[in-house]
């Protein structure tokens, strides 16, 4: 009888022990098929094609969007209109060379004398860009400008003046070349004297290029006649010349 028990118990424990031996073989083997499927050549080439496939959507997604323009401006400002019977001036365009000060001025001017003003000046600054300069506005980030007085701002702290600014020591040590028309030499001192700072006034500028020119040049300039302006010191050296 309790040989028959033991049995019993035995036959109970296989049976509960079988599902669980055969739930761990089947789990290895298929651990052991995702191996052997993920060490075969055909798997290694989907894998890399997955990859690839993926980088390449990805960069071609990017690619079209740094192609598509959007406006840098807010939606305010975008919904802003021009005044009625509004035509647009013509703009002096700004490439990068010269003062960008004074092109921010002559734009504004520009747009004052055609009718429009404050914020609606955004819209048109882009027309009074070209080359690089042009590449730097459409770069600008989507609805980042909220305004004139924004825009004005990022422009000149982006860009500067590249005139260069003449010290009044390199104004007053400035001489006449040799050979040098003594015409073109009151030329080129003037068109020096307005990159300087300091205040001009006529005549201690023309004392200044009588004392740099060459030969009988300063005498003859500076007597008998009393010289006032550019224009008569340059009349008169013509008709020496």
């Amino acid at each position: 009888m309790a040989s028959h028990i033991m049995e019993k118990q035995v036959e109970a424990h296989d049976e509960v022990e079988m599902p669980i031996k055969q739930h761990y073989a089947e789990n290895d083997k298929s651990a052991k098929e995702f191996q052997i499927f993920f060490l075969t050549g055909d798997s290694c080439d989907q894998l890399k094609e997955f990859i690839e496939g993926t980088i390449r959507s990805k960069v071609e997604g990017s690619s079209r969007s740094s192609f598509t323009y959007s406006k840098p401006y807010t939606p305010r400002i975008d919904s802003l209109k021009m005044p009625k019977g509004y035509q647009p001036p013509k703009f002096q365009q700004f490439d990068g060379n010269g003062n960008p000060k004074q092109h921010v001025a002559h734009f504004v001017e520009t747009c004052n004398n055609a009718g429009t003003y404050g914020d609606h000046l955004v819209k048109q600054f882009v027309r009074s860009l070209k080359s690089n300069i042009f590449d730097w506005y459409t770069d600008l980030e989507t609805g980042s400008i909220n305004g004139w007085e924004h825009l004005e701002q990022e422009f000149l702290n982006r860009f500067y003046n590249t005139r260069r600014t003449v010290s009044m020591v390199e104004l007053t040590n400035s001489r006449q070349w040799k050979e040098e028309p003594v015409v073109d030499y009151i030329n080129r001192w003037r068109n020096l004297s307005l990159n300087c700072k300091d205040r001009l006034y006529e005549l201690p500028p023309l004392r200044c290029v009588f004392k740099a020119c060459i030969g009988n040049y300063c005498y003859i300039l500076s007597s008998p006649i009393k010289l006032k302006t550019f224009e008569e010191l340059a009349t008169r050296a013509h008709g020496i010349e």
